[in-house]
């Protein structure tokens, strides 16, 4: 089974997001799934069962909206002749849409990875467990750092770094005793110290041997504490050979974890935050430049550069949340492009035409702009990153340059 791409997994976390707002009044929201291995034949007969169970519904506005529902579904799988390669995931119902009114929806989705089960139900949300365990991600690591003062306990699962326990000691301190005082306080430290490893280990084997498809851990920390908890063997024994990498880092903290994840990345090339970094910072270095900068940040750049062919590499952030909508005049024909962001597009309406001043004859058409942006630069074998905001670098891009930027193939006036 292959892993799907960064854009297949982009477009399929939209559509859960799309998903996920959906609420039924009522159990009206109808999720089907149907393996690659199903019949078609035996699918719709299973739904006109279920058509004949609906008739049975107490409410009646409840039982007209399952009922159309499954005549939706059904008109909609007899364009198949058979599931396609990975089966099929379908979401129709009336979803509410405020003031007692609802709004019919329906999603056709073909998986980018193969649907395990056939399964279908009613419900007020949509089941969106099967789809959601394919965005599971697959390259995890787990993240420990620790001093006589501190432990963090976290994962790092593909770009995204999550922090799972934090935790600090009460091993003493240095003190200024003396003679047989000092010794009595020396043996007393240690002990409490080999206490604390011992805490340290256990609550961080019992989160590690949890992780069914961990890769691997990365261990940090100022000082030689660490290689010692390491070297005397205070993890699991089954842990101590996924142990891949020791770090130095300034902190034990939350934040030590980012400094963890960053000095990793610089000699573990193969970490998808690796790649992410590593790109970034060539970008970086580009708009630093005073002269002959291959750097371009900003819509209107990175479309006009897209235009001409002459983008490398598209970076794109991925809490990018903006449409790219195209209104053409039934009337005169005029055609008129527009970028919009998520909370606009909701109570967008579009307006008269701008050339002739016809009222409600433009139509519109609607693309999220990471598949639009990305379908433009496919056209001239640019290649494209979609960037998290998960690292330092990652947030610059959304925060400092809009979320869309890229680098040049060669220097070019824009």
């Amino acid at each position: 089974m292959t892993e799907m791409s960064p854009r297949q997994k982009y477009d399929l976390r939209r559509k859960l997001e799309e998903l996920k707002s959906c609420r039924g009044k009522h159990t009206e929201l109808i999720s089907l799934y149907v393996p690659p291995t199903k019949q078609i034949f035996d699918v719709m007969s299973y739904l006109r069962n279920e058509y004949s169970q609906s008739q049975n519904i107490k409410s009646k506005t409840t039982m007209k909206n399952v009922v159309s529902a499954i005549e939706s579904i059904m008109s909609r799988l007899k364009v198949f002749k058979k599931p396609p390669e990975n089966g099929l995931a379908m979401f129709v119902g009336h979803k509410s849409i405020g003031a007692d009114r609802t709004e019919m929806v329906a999603y056709v989705i073909e998986p980018p990875m193969p649907v395990a089960t056939f399964l279908y139900r009613c419900d007020s949300l949509f089941f969106l467990e099967p789809l959601e365990q394919m965005l599971t991600e697959k390259e995890i690591y787990g993240l420990f750092l620790m001093d006589r003062r501190e432990c963090t306990i976290g994962m790092l699962r593909g770009n995204r770094t999550d922090l799972i326990k934090y935790m600090t000691s009460q091993v003493p301190g240095k003190h200024g005793r003396g003679g047989q005082s000092q010794r009595r306080f020396e043996r007393a430290t240690e002990i409490a110290a080999h206490d604390w490893f011992v805490k340290c280990g256990e609550r961080a084997s019992e989160i590690f041997r949890a992780e069914e498809k961990l890769q691997g851990i990365l261990v940090g920390g100022s000082g030689p504490t660490k290689q010692y908890f390491i070297d005397e063997e205070y993890l699991h024994y089954e842990l101590q050979n996924k142990i891949v990498g020791i770090f130095d880092t300034g902190y034990t903290d939350e934040y030590g974890l980012k400094e963890l994840v960053s000095a990793a990345s610089e000699t573990m090339t193969n970490l998808k935050i690796s790649q992410e970094k590593a790109v970034m910072k060539r970008f970086l270095r580009e708009v630093t430049k005073s002269k002959a900068g291959l750097a371009i940040y900003g819509e209107k750049q990175v479309r006009k550069a897209l235009g001409m062919g002459v983008v490398d590499t598209l970076l794109l952030s991925e809490n990018l949340r903006k449409y790219r909508i195209t209104l053409k005049c039934a009337s005169c024909g005029y055609i008129e492009e527009r970028t919009l962001d998520e909370e606009t597009m909701k109570d967008f309406t579009p307006p008269k035409c701008t050339k002739c001043g016809a009222a409600d004859s433009m139509e519109m058409e609607k693309k999220d702009i990471i598949d639009e942006l990305s379908d433009l630069a496919d056209k001239t074998g640019c290649n494209v990153r979609l960037i998290s905001k998960d690292s330092e670098e990652g947030d610059s891009l959304y925060s400092a340059f809009g979320g869309m930027a890229g680098i040049l193939r060669y220097p070019v006036d824009i």
